[in-house]
C-alpha cells in the first residue's frame, strides 16, 4: 500500500480505467468507515459518510496532486463529509468535563491498564473513545491507531502541527476521565472479591 502503488491507480483511473477505482475503494473502505464511525457515532451514517466519501474521492481524484500521502488526502475528505453530516443533523455531542489530573492519578491508571489483557485494553480503550466527542475521537484514531503523524494530521484537518498537539493533549485528558469513571469501579468490585 506504497504511495507509488495508490499514484498508479489514480493514474489509470484519471486516464479513463474506472474499474481501478475499486482497488483504491477495497483498500481504504474498511478505515473511512472507522473513521467515520467514530465522528457521526451511528453505523448506518458511518455507511452513507464512506460511500459519499468515496463519490467525492472519484470525483476530485484529478485535483490529488500528490503533495500529501493518498492516505491523508481521504482522511481528510472523510473529514469533511463527516463536518458536513453533522453540521446537517446538529446532532448533540456528549460533552466530558476536563478535570486536573496529577501523575498519581495517571500513574494508576496505567497501572490498572496493564493488569489487563491486551484484547480487554484495546476493546475498553475504543469503547471509551467511542464516547468522546467526535472530534475527539477522530484525533485519537488517527494518531493512535492509524499511525498519522502530527503533521499528516494537521493536513487532514486543516490547522498547524502545534494545534494538533493541544487538541490532542485535550482528547488524551477525556479520554482519561472517560477510562477513570468506567475502569475504577470494574477494579474495585475485582479486588473487593
Amino acid at each position: 500500500m506504497t504511495t507509488n502503488n495508490d499514484i498508479y491507480y489514480i493514474n489509470l483511473i484519471i486516464e479513463g480505467n474506472t474499474n481501478a477505482f475499486s482497488v483504491l475503494v477495497d483498500r481504504y473502505k474498511d478505515l473511512v468507515f472507522s473513521l467515520a464511525l467514530k465522528m457521526v457515532k451511528n453505523r448506518e451514517e458511518a455507511e452513507e459518510v464512506a460511500q459519499d466519501t468515496f463519490i467525492k474521492v472519484f470525483k476530485s481524484l484529478s485535483q490529488f496532486n500528490g503533495d500529501s500521502k493518498f492516505s491523508t488526502w481521504i482522511y481528510k475528505v472523510t473529514y469533511n463529509t463527516c463536518l458536513d453530516r453533522l453540521k446537517k443533523h446538529k446532532r448533540e455531542q456528549q460533552v466530558v468535563s476536563i478535570d486536573e489530573f496529577n501523575t498519581n492519578q495517571i500513574k494508576s491508571l496505567d497501572n490498572a491498564l496493564d493488569a489487563m489483557e491486551d484484547e480487554e485494553r484495546r476493546q475498553a480503550i475504543q469503547d471509551c473513545i467511542n464516547l468522546l466527542p467526535s472530534d475527539d475521537a477522530f484525533l485519537l484514531t488517527l494518531f493512535y491507531f492509524e499511525e498519522q503523524s502530527l503533521d499528516e494530521i494537521a493536513k487532514v484537518i486543516n490547522v498547524t502541527a502545534n494545534n494538533v498537539k493541544v487538541k490532542l493533549f485535550r482528547s488524551r485528558k477525556k479520554l482519561t476521565t472517560i477510562l477513570k469513571e468506567r475502569l475504577e469501579p470494574e477494579i474495585m468490585e475485582y479486588y473487593e472479591r
